[in-house]
């Protein structure tokens, strides 16, 4: 059994959702301790519920502990149950999240699978919908499974109320991958959606993109969704290369200018830009447990995150792998796996 605790490196949800697509996958049950025990609300919270007990259907698995506010859990796997599935959060806790536990285990078991999520679609500190069909899903279909995803309804932060449609079609063997050249961008584009809210508050943001990226009023889209999906609102800046793409999110909240929500994409898309790398920050942590559990690979990014050195931390502690992170250049990374 795997020994965690809870508390180490980024300290949050991340360690026990890694942990338990892990041990999934691998069939290695798993004791984690401290379970967000630096928090405002340490402990378990309903989200990372969801997760647990998706994980344990899926897996057939023996839960220990498994109630809102501990901070101990004992996962015990049997074996990877294919099949339909339907989760609901409850709240506007993020489906993609609860998306990335389970996947792992279902893009490698004998039967394809459908899931049905609820809850937040579009939320801070998660992909958004839009990351993970059109940038984290294509990298993974290169792998070898054949992953749809379909978003119902969009959900936001308080209401929730999102729907997504998964189909998974498993694959043999996960094969490898290396995206160390991110090649010719071939199309960029900006959206900004609002529920709810004024139309100018997409309008302003749009504006600021415009003004930072130097792009023309084509590449930039207002989309309003119906009033009872909000409040919400959300910014993407989506850049398509060759290889890979890549989509740059700024969440709207109350109290936080149009525009500022909007410098927060244009930003990071700049940097991204101007480092010349493949992949982005966020989708590095993100990659790092399917090219661990693939045997072997390689990509490159910007500066890593402390959730992807804490990811890596528990991989090894279930893979008997080799995990590389190098500087190679001023804002440029090297990230690689081997057995």
């Amino acid at each position: 059994m795997v020994i965690i605790d809870g508390s180490v490196g980024e300290g949050g949800g991340q360690i026990l959702r890694t942990s338990l697509a892990l041990s999934l996958c691998l069939g290695i049950p798993f004791k984690i301790t401290n379970i967000r025990a630096h928090r405002k609300k340490p402990g378990l919270r309903r989200q990372h519920l969801v997760c647990v007990n998706a994980a344990a259907q899926i897996g057939k698995a023996k839960v220990k502990g498994a109630k809102q506010g501990h901070q101990e859990l004992t996962f015990i796997p049997a074996d990877i149950a294919p099949g339909n599935y339907h989760f609901d959060i409850g709240t506007a806790g993020s489906t993609t999240l609860v998306l990335q536990t389970i996947l792992p285990a279902l893009m490698i078991a004998k039967g394809p699978s459908t899931l049905i999520l609820e809850g937040g679609t579009h939320n801070h500190f998660a992909p958004t919908f839009d990351f993970i069909q059109r940038v984290f899903i294509p990298v993974i279909n290169s792998m070898g499974p054949n992953i749809n995803a379909q978003l119902e309804r969009s959900g936001y932060y308080p209401k929730g109320g999102g729907r997504l449609n998964i189909t998974i079609q498993p694959a043999d063997k996960l094969r490898t991958f290396h995206i160390n050249q991110r090649g010719e961008i071939s199309e960029c584009t900006a959206k900004a959606v609002v529920a709810g809210l004024p139309r100018h508050i997409a309008e302003r943001e749009l504006g600021v993109i415009k003004q930072k990226m130097g792009w023309n009023k084509e590449c930039l889209q207002v989309i309003e969704q119906p009033a009872d999906m909000g409040p919400g609102n959300v910014v993407c800046i989506e850049i398509k290369s060759k290889h890979i793409t890549e989509i740059f999110t700024g969440f709207g909240k109350k109290g936080v200018r149009a525009e500022d929500v909007a410098k927060i994409a244009a930003n990071a898309a700049i940097r991204y830009l101007e480092a010349g790398v493949p992949v982005g920050r966020y989708l590095a942590d993100q990659l790092l447990l399917p090219l661990a559990l693939s045997g072997g690979g390689s990509y490159t990014t910007l500066k890593p995150t402390l959730h992807t050195k804490t990811n890596s931390d528990v991989i090894k502690l279930f893979l008997d792998i080799n995990i590389n992170i190098n500087q190679t250049s001023n804002d440029v990374w090297s990230i690689s796996t081997s057995t």
